[in-house]
């Protein structure tokens, strides 16, 4: 498997379900931020290939990648949505514990 084209595919499936979100709901909402967290450590294969593509070490233990959606709203329903949709491809496509993160700002 190719953990590079799973980044693609899961920051795309971010910024789509963000940018729907927004058309529908608008960006009235509260300000915050939304990461994707993965259970996975550094050290791993699947860890390393990880941090190559964006991750970092996460407070608390496992791995983080902070707005995944790369969308500049700052309300923070419309980006837990687009981490929800990538942690989904991750969990899916790479088969690791990934879950949405997230707090006001």
């Amino acid at each position: 498997m190719d953990v590079t084209q799973v980044i693609v595919e899961a920051q795309l499936a971010a910024a789509a379900a963000t940018q729907r979100f927004l058309a529908q709901h608008g960006d009235a909402d509260a300000c915050g931020f939304a990461s994707v967290k993965a259970n996975v450590k550094g050290n791993t294969k699947i860890g390393r290939a990880l941090l190559k593509e964006g991750f970092r070490k996460a407070y608390g233990g496992g791995l983080e990648w902070w707005n995944p959606s790369k969308s500049y709203t700052q309300a923070i329903t419309a980006k837990e949505v687009g981490a929800e949709a990538a942690a989904k491809v991750l969990r899916e496509r790479l088969g690791i514990d990934a879950y949405v993160w997230s707090r006001l700002d």
